[in-house]
């Protein structure tokens, strides 16, 4: 067991001072405020709860930059999909292993302490299974393992390129399994995560035009009560074939054909009517927001504040990870609302006027429930803990939710100082501790690749 102290830490029911965490196993043991620090305990100015970073694609870290090129005619999600799936067609193990765990090292020192992995890359580069049908799983794995982030994985099923069970592409070969196949991709991927602490597997049909209706039915009792995920209404073009193909939009769809409840987390959700707001948010099911890559790719913005008000939960994510850091995901939410409305502190609360606090909140909670644990600091939790330097000229002054205003509003150079996951420190100073190593490897794997 050993004690970390903060001058100011953020609770479950709220901001207190003198606050002393004592951890053992890996889990928060007792909670003490109001008291010194001691001899033995760590000291630090500021303690928050590490976020969830509900919705990523590791792999994509390597494309980072790479799809900012203008085409003949106009850009979209499906042109930069193209490009997408020609760089993933030479990627080998090695290569998804080293660019994933950069990407989780890069996380953890922007304060993410668990990622939803919603890994869809299964086979070889001629859409071959490898030996070992979680070959791929398992170095998404031990890039988690290195790094020391917390994994939620979700093993994709993917077995169409379109509404109606259209045969797949060419490009998406790696990716398509049968339904019995994708059980003993599931079964596997538990296997190979089996001896990693906290881990959590669960299912991902990828979305609804890469999987009919009968598949749907029979994958779902896969999950045995873990995270359910699948991309739903990201794209205008996807809402319109949805409803060529079906009568209905995606989100009515999937609410109408399939038991959504808190298991679930629509990832986008992007284009809703105000029905289906009002209806997706009575399910408990969290939204998986995405706002830089949505931003990125073009997709739209979501409409958070009715979805807010019907109660709706959400969480945010790094998705293609062209930029990682949780600061940025929840700015960028904001700022998408506040272009949209022409108002500002759109997501703050009569409950919550800190626009900071409602942002980190709603993260934190929906988040932790769309990766199946439990987040916050408190008794029997599990240590994901970031400390923040008070040093920092964007919180100088501050405190309570001044801070999370500050670091999410205001920092240039991030503040997150320390991260602890499950009771492991892995970030001082804000260098991840095999910073230096991952990095080199990351850059070996991608210059090779991009020589190619």
């Amino acid at each position: 067991m050993y004690q970390l102290h903060f001058k100011q830490a953020l609770l479950p029911d709220g901001w207190s001072r003198d606050v002393r965490l004592s951890l053992e196993s890996g889990r928060i043991a007792s909670v003490d405020t109001g008291v010194t620090a001691i001899g033995t305990d760590e000291r630090h100015a500021i303690g928050l709860p590490g976020l969830a970073n509900l919705h990523s694609h590791g792999f994509q870290r390597g494309m980072a930059g790479l799809t900012e090129i203008r085409g003949a005619s106009s850009d979209s999600f499906w042109t930069w999909r193209e490009l997408m799936y020609r760089f993933v067609g030479r990627m080998t193990p090695d290569d998804v292993e080293a660019i994933t765990a950069q990407a989780y090292v890069e996380m953890l020192e922007a304060g993410f302490t668990r990622v939803g992995e919603f890994h869809y890359v299964h086979h070889d580069p001629a859409g071959v299974p490898y030996g070992d049908i979680a070959e791929l799983a398992g170095r998404v794995a031990a890039a988690a393992n290195a790094s020391g982030i917390g994994l939620t994985l979700l093993p994709v099923f993917y077995a169409h390129a379109g509404f109606g069970g259209r045969a797949p592409d060419q490009g998406q070969r790696r990716f398509v399994n049968s339904v019995d196949r994708y059980a003993d991709l599931v079964a596997a991927s538990r296997r190979a995560v089996a001896g990693y602490d906290g881990a959590v597997v669960g299912i991902a049909p990828h979305s609804l035009r890469a999987i009919t209706p009968d598949e749907m039915a029979a994958i779902l009792p896969l999950a045995a009560g873990g995270p359910i995920h699948i991309h739903v209404a990201e794209q205008v073009k996807e809402v319109e074939d949805c409803i060529a193909w079906s009568g209905s939009r995606p989100v009515q769809w999937l609410l109408d054909h399939a038991p959504v409840d808190r298991s679930w987390c629509l990832v986008h959700a992007t284009h809703m009517t105000e029905e289906e707001i009002r209806a997706m948010a009575a399910t408990g099911a969290v939204a998986g927001l995405c706002p830089v890559t949505e931003a990125n790719l073009g997709d739209g913005i979501f409409n958070a504040p009715p979805f807010c008000r019907a109660g709706g939960r959400f969480g945010v994510g790094s998705d293609s990870n062209v930029l990682i850091g949780a600061a940025d995901e929840l700015r960028q939410l904001e700022y998408s609302q506040r272009l949209a409305l022409r108002a500002r502190n759109v997501m703050a609360t009569p409950h919550t006027p800190s626009t900071g606090r409602a942002l980190f909140d709603g993260a934190l909670a929906g988040g932790a429930q769309a990766l199946g644990i439990a987040g916050g600091l408190a008794v029997g939790f599990a240590a994901d803990i970031v400390s923040l330097d008070a040093d920092n000229p964007a919180l100088a002054g501050h405190s309570t939710d001044a801070i999370l205003d500050g670091w999410i509003f205001g920092s240039r150079r991030s503040p997150v100082d320390c991260v602890w996951t499950s009771g492991r420190k892995v970030v001082t100073n804000g260098r991840h501790h095999q910073v230096e190593s991952v990095a080199a490897g990351f850059r070996r794997r991608l210059e090779a690749l991009l020589a190619e």
